[in-house]
Formats: structure tokens, sequence, C-alpha cells
């Protein structure tokens, strides 16, 4: 049986005037939508497309996709990645990735790493403001990084964004709190190498080759971080930065540590299917946790800023057996076969994650 399967999404559009200028930058393009589409019509699966708004639920009820690939960031609110699965669970339709309970946790920074805390995972010391003007704690020193506490995609992380003093930090708290409205987590900057690491599966996840972030394609003076400058205003066709190394070089027992603590997250977030998880050496090269995204962005190109797919064909592996393969996790989780074989689908991904050092974006 040819499986209907329905691609949910936001597309990414001009904000309006009063808007912050990423306010839509976790939405994907409609190209990244299409070769999805593409990918999984190669797949053998009968395609729709269902724009994730107002009026999702009334289309979802009304077209009944046997399965549906989940990419929607949701419109609005500090839940709103979790919107568009708890309707598919309402209706009782299958989706890939992460359900309601961990994409709400996973856009909440600070809940994030109190569970990483909970679970003995390192993460750096942080602490949340509600006002511009509340006391700094003695837990978080200088230098500092300052971010939006319900966003993703580098939303509200700008280069100036790492601040030195008071002064800076008040100035960028009312920057956060005013703009995005809402809460600014603080966090201990670090200062280390910073990596980003796509695990892929379920019973048995397989953590793909370590992708380095490397930052000396930047501006002389801009901050070591992946700023929203840096994947959108400094990287042009003319002038491009090529940010990823992947694999990282990195010592042997470094890797290790990275990928147990990667997978160690995975499961204690409940990830599903797929997952990015960016990480960063502290003191003595010690690996912390900075964020999670269940909801990774699967661009087809890197150079629009997808970690994951730049891990992905560090493998030599192609976008359509990307796809497909999540969509066989995906399935396999609800016990739903329909006869995907390799190379479309990559059963056994650890014949892959061995590869050679390469410069990507």
């Amino acid at each position: 049986m040819t499986l209907r399967v329905a691609i949910t999404y936001n597309l990414k559009k001009t904000p309006p005037k009063g808007l912050p200028e990423d306010f839509y930058a976790e939405f994907d393009s409609e190209d990244t939508i299409n070769s999805i589409k593409r990918a999984l019509e190669k797949g053998g699966f009968r395609v729709i497309k269902i724009e994730a708004d107002e009026k999702a639920y009334l289309k979802f009820k009304k077209y009944r996709p046997d399965f549906v690939f989940n990419m929607a960031e949701g419109l609005r609110g500090k839940n709103r990645e979790s919107h568009i699965p708890a309707m598919l669970e309402v209706l009782e339709i299958p989706y890939t990735g992460s359900d309601p309970s961990t994409l709400s946790i996973g856009l909440n920074k600070a809940m994030t790493k109190e569970i990483l805390m909970h679970n003995k995972i390192p993460t750096a010391p942080f602490q949340v403001f509600y006002k511009p003007d509340e006391k700094l704690s003695r837990k978080v020193s200088f230098p500092i990084i300052v971010k939006p506490l319900y966003e993703g995609s580098s939303k509200g992380i700008k280069n100036d964004s790492v601040v030195r003093n008071e002064k800076e930090l008040r100035k960028k708290l009312s920057e956060v709190i005013g703009i995005y409205e809402q809460p600014a987590l603080v966090e201990n900057f670090l200062d280390g190498r910073e990596f980003t690491v796509a695990v892929i599966g379920n019973e048995d996840p397989v953590v793909l080759p370590i992708r380095e972030l490397v930052f000396d394609d930047l501006p002389e003076g801009a901050n070591p971080i992946y700023s929203y400058e840096a994947k959108w205003v400094w990287d042009t066709p003319e002038h491009p930065i090529h940010i990823g190394v992947c694999p990282a070089k990195i010592p042997n027992h470094t890797k290790r540590r990275i990928e147990k603590i990667a997978l160690e997250t995975y499961k204690a977030l409940g990830c599903r299917d797929l997952c990015r998880i960016d990480i960063r050496l502290g003191k003595r090269n010690r690996p912390y946790v900075l964020e999670v995204n269940p909801l990774p962005g699967i661009p087809p190109r890197p150079e629009d800023h997808g970690c994951l797919p730049g891990i992905w064909y560090s493998m030599n592996l192609q976008y359509e057996q990307l796809i497909n393969t999540v969509m066989y996790h995906a399935m396999k989780r609800y016990g739903i076969e329909n006869g995907l074989k390799e190379p479309l689908i990559i059963n056994d991904l650890r014949k892959y994650t061995k590869v050679k050092h390469r410069r990507n974006n």
C-alpha cells in the first residue's frame, strides 16, 4: 500500500514592520519543503503539503494522511513547536520527530538545562531574568552570553550577546526582554571549541560524525559564536563564511565524551527519530551542552545553515537518504512497514560514521 504523507511546515517570510528582523529565522524556505517532498516521493510515498497555520487542524481532518513528516516550528507562543504534534495525537495520525512535551522543553532553554542538571549532564551555570534590573546571581560570572529564553535558530543571539561587564549586561537584557517579549537566559560564556552533534534513531540511536564550528572566517574582532550575523548577514554569496569542519579534528577521548553526553541528552529529554545537540568545551576541555534542538532544520544546501545535512553529506550520503531514513525510524517506531530498503534508507548508520576530515559550510 502506498502511504499518503503530509509535510507540515511554516514558510520563511519578511517580517512586517515592528517585528525583529530574525522573527521568522526558524521557518523553512519553499525550496527546503519541496526538496523534502521530492525525497519522499522517491521513497514511493504520495505527498501533500499542509502549512502549519490556523487551518491546519481542519486540513488534517479533511485529508487524513497516513503519516506526517513534521517540520512545523509553530506560529506563536513558547510551546509553539508542540502545537502540530498535539493536533496529530488528537487525530491519531502518526508523525516524525519528538512528541509535544519534548518539543516544548527543547524550546525552553532553562527547563532543558534543569533536566540536564538533574541527570548530571554538564551544562553551564545560568540564570533567568524576567526584568533587566534583577540582581546577577553569584553562580554566573563574566563573560556572559545573553539569549531569549524561548527561541531557536540563533534568534536574538547577536554578536554583542556576549557581554563582559554590568553595563553591557543591562543593555542586552533590556534589548532581549523588550524586543522578544520574553525572559532572557544568561549563562557563563564558554571560550572553548564548539561542536554540533546529530543523533538519529530510537532503540539504539547513533551519533553521526561530530561537526566543529570554526570561527576563523568571521570578521576581525567578532565574538566566536554562531550568531545571527554569522548566519544571515556576514555570510554572502560574494564572501561565504565556511564555518563547519566535519568530522572534527579532536582526540579520541574528547570524541567519546562528546558522543556519550549527546546520547545521554537525547535519552534524558525523550528525543525521537532525530535531534541536534550543541556542545562547547570549557575548562580542561570539558564538554558542556549548550542547547538541544529536537526539531532541527534540514535544508538541502549546507550554505543555508543546515548543520544536520552538512554532517550527513560528510558521510557521502544523499539528501534523499536522510529524509527517508528519518521516515524509516519514525515508521518503525509506530510498527508501520512499507518496504523501504537500502540504499534509499540507511539501516546501519555506524558503518558510515568513520569518515575523513573535510571543511564545509
